[in-house]
């Protein structure tokens, strides 16, 4: 199962239900930088740093990110969807279709 990063607008509830599926979900909040008001590099290097793919709904700045600090564990953008439990399991399937994810720069879109 992956290491992620939740970034701090990543809802709760999609954390949880990741967490439930198997995936070691760290938030930006459990670690203190959502108080700091860490930019994104910042947020970007500290998920580097721990060997944790990065999620977010930010794509444009994460997608910017990966053009200028490709050396990552996985950025892993997406769009907000209201049923948090078929997002949960859309991005399961989408994370273990591209294990390992260091490098790579997943933009998830609603499941269809």
């Amino acid at each position: 199962m992956a290491q992620l990063y939740a970034n701090e607008n990543f809802p709760k509830p999609v954390v949880l239900a990741l967490r439930r599926l198997g995936h070691d979900v760290l938030t930006i909040q459990e670690t203190g930088f959502a108080e700091r008001a860490a930019s994104d590099d910042v947020i970007l290097a500290f998920a580097r740093g721990e060997k944790r793919a990065l999620l977010s709904l930010n794509r444009r700045h994460f997608v910017r990110l990966h053009g200028i600090m490709p050396d990552h564990a996985g950025i892993i953008v997406t769009s907000l969807d209201l049923d948090g439990a078929a997002w949960a399991e859309h991005l399961d399937r989408v994370i273990r279709e591209n294990e390992p994810l260091a490098g790579k720069l997943l933009r998830v879109n609603r499941p269809g």
